[in-house]
């Protein structure tokens, strides 16, 4: 049988590095999850948890918990 993976679950930090990097703009979405070995629709997830929560200031990145 093979092997089960188990799910990552990755800290605020690490959410908010991701977003902010889909947000600059500067690399593709393939190409920042290819750099942190995400799928692309995580971090595009990351990018919107960020602008979602841009007025909120005392909110977390933990909505989300891929």
């Amino acid at each position: 049988m093979s092997q089960v993976k188990k799910r990552q679950i990755h800290s605020s930090e690490f959410k908010a590095k991701v977003g902010l990097e889909a947000i600059r703009g500067i690399k593709t979405i393939n190409d920042i999850a290819q750099e942190f070995g995400l799928h692309p629709v995580q971090v595009s997830q990351y990018k919107k948890l960020i602008l979602d929560q841009a007025g909120h200031p005392t909110s977390t990145l933990t909505t989300v918990t891929h």
